[in-house]
């Protein structure tokens, strides 16, 4: 028992999402006996005082016509089955509004707490359930005090009705007997039908604390300790470490992807030591501005220019736009816009090299301020 109470104790977190869905599937939802029980004699109370006259005259006729047989019927077997099967037809006939509106309350009850729910999980026989001392611990537990707590107030509170009902009604029951028969059946009808609509609604006031009471008690029965959410996170998510793998993995494939479109770039532009980004134009009219094929800082980009150094790239100092660049850029996307004339400057730059011979005219250069708008500058 002390070990039951540091469990539950433990339990200190509210059910999670996963949690209270996981239960729903297995058919565990809120459900409160009596607000069933309410609906359904509300509404067969209602239905007798809505029905009831009909009902008690059409049933009177049925049986006055089941009374009423000839000699021949009498011992005629076929004809006792026929007068049977009609009789049966027209008393369910009779009975069916009052039959429909039941079935009506007796599904409707059920979902009004929890809403409609079919789970063939809870209907699979458990070998826990036919366990002695499962069912002893139930029957001693907390929920079956409730339940007996419960049972007493609806005595008590049914019992105080009748007998309000009984002492308003003192006059009318002592009057029934001064009445004619075929007056006061009816007149006893309506009494007691209101008598007994009247101790149903008793049921309403015990359904309104026991709906709150079986929220409470679900949303307790699903809390999970700190450790099972952690589980929980985990199953869901994956473990940190397999995630902090797949990241790793991730992030030296993208590298491996960087380094090998170096080969195709451009241009390298530099910071000159920190910062290193490398852009491709192609002239083919499928590009409208170049794009970033590889960035780093520090050590990446220090592979960056010893790649672009192996294969003949040019490297081209412009701290600004290095940074602009690196910052306002992500891999494999076009330059901003604000960005283009700047290094429409640098690839200019890179193209006149190219095609520069020594001894053919000045070495071209670079200007020393490169259009970088404000917006885009980084320190």
């Amino acid at each position: 028992m002390a070990e039951d109470q540091s469990s539950s104790a433990e339990k200190s977190q509210e059910p999670t999402p996963r949690r209270l869905e996981k239960a729903r599937e297995e058919g565990e939802t809120a459900r409160s006996r009596e607000l069933n029980t309410t609906a359904i004699l509300l509404t067969g109370c209602l239905g007798l005082l809505i029905f009831g006259g009909t009902m008690a005259q059409s049933l009177a006729r049925l049986m006055s016509h089941n009374f009423v047989l000839s000699r021949d019927q009498v011992f005629d077997t076929c004809a006792l089955f026929s007068h049977l099967s009609v009789s049966v037809m027209q008393g369910l006939t009779v009975l069916g509004p009052l039959f429909v509106i039941l079935l009506v309350a007796a599904i409707l009850g059920p979902i009004g707490l929890g809403g409609w729910n079919f789970a063939i999980k809870s209907v699979i026989p458990k070998g826990s359930r036919l366990n002695p001392l499962s069912g002893l611990k139930r029957m001693f537990g907390h929920k079956s005090l409730v339940e007996l707590v419960k049972a007493l107030g609806k005595v008590i509170v049914v019992v105080a009705l009748g007998l309000l009902m009984l002492f308003l009604n003192a006059d009318r029951i002592v009057g029934l007997q001064k009445m004619d028969v075929l007056v006061a059946m009816p007149r006893a009808l309506w009494i007691l039908g209101w008598s007994v609509l009247v101790m149903s609604c008793a049921m309403i006031l015990i359904a309104a604390i026991d709906i709150p009471y079986q929220l409470h008690s679900h949303r307790q029965k699903l809390r999970m300790t700190l450790q099972q959410v952690k589980d929980e996170a985990k199953d869901t998510d994956g473990k940190p470490e397999v995630k902090q793998r797949i990241r790793q993995l991730q992030y030296q494939m993208t590298q491996n992807r960087m380094m090998a479109a170096i080969p195709q770039a451009d241009v390298v532009i530099v910071n000159p030591q920190h910062y290193a980004v490398a852009l491709r134009y192609q002239q083919d009219g499928q590009s409208a501005a170049p794009q970033l094929v590889a960035k780093g800082v520090d050590l990446m980009a220090f592979k960056i220019r010893e790649v672009a150094q192996a294969h003949s790239i040019p490297v081209v100092e412009a701290p600004v736009l290095a940074r602009a660049i690196y910052y306002h850029t992500k891999l494999e996307q076009q330059i901003p816009e604000g960005l283009y004339r700047a290094v429409a400057q640098v690839l200019a730059y890179v193209f006149q090299l190219r095609s520069y011979r020594p001894g053919t005219g000045p070495r071209p250069k670079l200007a020393d301020e490169l259009p970088v708008p404000a917006e885009l500058r980084r320190d």
